[in-house]
């Protein structure tokens, strides 16, 4: 089957809204408080977001009968790069993690009357969401089939119980979809359950300090103590948490991909201008051999992570799980997103490390990258793996 990597009249269309909505709305409001998610900062998201359903680019990633624009994964990698110029762009247009992630779980495996309680308002950007799987050791983290946290049976539905962390957005989230162990039994040992904020047996402990502040409700660890569901809270079927989770992770961690790669992106371009105004040893910083590799090396990290994700997001579109080709995505682009900042930091020199450049900020946001959503070092285990199941005549 051919592949189509071409830009329609109406995609870029698309493209440039979103490209004046970062630059217009988003840009001037960078320096505002975000990411802890205290009141000053949920107004923030309302603000924008209010302001990208003027611009009509609010939820891209949502399907169109619940209010989004219903774009294929192909035509989200040229969107999100856009909105990624800002660590506030995805966040604007309601495509951030973990609500972007979510979204797309809840309208593939929830049932009606899920999806109006959960989705609908999580669409409509009238509420936050959290994902509840990562443990501390010895939990689940890069291996989900450590999983510690228990779901038992009781009268009129499920007792969890048990100790999250990095549950991204947590503080503040209206509710949470939390993987719980429901039995011993391999693969159909984990359960997702839809838990709202305000139930008593779950509790968000504390903010966890970390490297990275651009996500709204920080990165918080969470316990669930005696905390009793009904029925109705099982999203899906008991015994098939582990599948439904590989329905959300395959895309978001590509959908991470495609925003990561606009804030790289601007900072190339931040890394250029500064090469061809900043003069030193008498001439342009441009003009020396050294700089001119760095900036060669940046362009080809973003073409290549480019031709990858697209590649992937092709791959899914077609219907296809697309595990490995997400994979090698992943691992290449947060490797190179790094890349790519890192020489605009040097380029940069004193201003690249200081507050008065976006530079140091964007630095701390992409880092992280290479951990979450599966280590580098698990995905290039899992590539291996499958290469070699594939070699000895395995799926």
């Amino acid at each position: 089957m051919p592949v189509d990597f071409s830009c329609s009249t109406e995609l870029a269309e698309l493209r440039d809204r979103v490209r004046r909505y970062v630059r217009d709305v988003v840009l001037p409001e960078e320096t505002a408080a975000f990411g802890d998610g205290d009141e000053s900062g949920d107004d923030l998201r309302r603000r924008l977001q209010a302001s990208a359903r003027a611009a009509g680019v609010l939820a891209p990633t949502v399907p169109v009968e619940w209010g989004g624009l219903g774009l294929d994964m192909r035509d989200l990698a040229i969107v999100l790069e856009e909105a990624g110029h800002s660590v506030l762009g995805p966040l604007g247009m309601n495509a951030a993690a973990p609500d972007e992630g979510n979204m797309h779980l809840l309208h593939l495996v929830a049932d009606p009357a899920q999806q109006e309680r959960y989705l609908r308002p999580l669409a409509n950007g009238e509420i936050r969401s959290c994902f509840a799987m990562t443990e501390p050791a010895p939990g689940a983290g890069s291996d989900p089939s450590a999983l510690q946290t228990t779901a038992r049976p009781v009268s009129g539905g499920w007792r969890l119980d048990g100790h999250k962390w990095f549950i991204t957005g947590a503080d503040g989230a209206a509710f949470t979809i939390c993987m719980a162990r429901t039995s011993d039994d391999g693969r159909a040992a984990a359960t997702l359950f839809l838990v709202d904020a305000d139930n008593p047996g779950m509790r968000v402990v504390r903010h966890i300090p970390t490297l990275d502040d651009g996500f709204m409700g920080g990165h918080c660890e969470v316990v669930f103590d005696n905390c009793l569901v009904p029925g109705e809270a099982v999203l899906g079927g008991v015994g098939d948490g582990f599948s439904q989770a590989q329905l959300r992770l395959a895309p978001a961690r590509l959908t991470h991909c495609m925003r990561w790669m606009g804030l790289a992106q601007r900072a190339h371009e931040l890394a250029i201008d500064r090469a061809a105004e900043r003069t030193a040893f008498g001439s342009r910083l441009g003009e020396l051999g050294m700089v001119q590799a760095m900036i060669a090396d940046s362009e080809i990290d973003l073409a290549a992570g480019r031709g990858l994700v697209l590649h992937a997001a092709w791959t899914l579109d077609q219907g296809e799980r697309g595990h490995h080709e997400t994979s090698i995505a992943k691992a290449f682009v947060a490797e190179a997103v790094g890349r790519v900042v890192d020489r605009a930091v040097q380029v940069h020199g004193a201003l690249g490390v200081s507050a008065d450049a976006p530079l140091s900020h964007m630095y701390r946001e992409v880092r992280p990258f290479r951990i979450y959503d599966g280590p580098s070092e698990v995905h290039r285990w899992s590539i291996a793996r499958r290469l070699l199941r594939r070699r000895d005549g395995g799926a």
